[in-house]
């Protein structure tokens, strides 16, 4: 990785703090084992999905309810099932 690729992921892995660990844990999943091979398009469905608030967020992730938006439930079903 370039310098400037490992300060993105350093700012992204500032974003994705959230106020909930497990949710903290999801995406830090995510960060360390597929953000850096994730094509374009896949990088900018998880940049909207970190946008949405935490308790939506983990409705979602936990399958409470159902994201409305197709390619953002894709990635967070993608990411639930990543090992820890």
């Amino acid at each position: 990785m370039t310098p400037e690729d490992e300060i993105e992921l350093k700012k992204l892995r500032w974003r994705c703090r959230r106020g909930m660990r497990e949710l903290d844990q999801l995406f830090g999943r995510y960060l360390d084992q597929r953000w850096r091979q994730a094509p374009t398009a896949e990088r900018a469905v998880f940049l909207q999905l970190i946008e949405t608030e935490d308790d939506k967020l983990w409705r979602w992730s936990m399958g409470y309810e159902t994201c409305p938006d197709a390619p953002q439930a894709a990635l967070l079903e993608y990411i639930r099932t990543l090992p820890l």
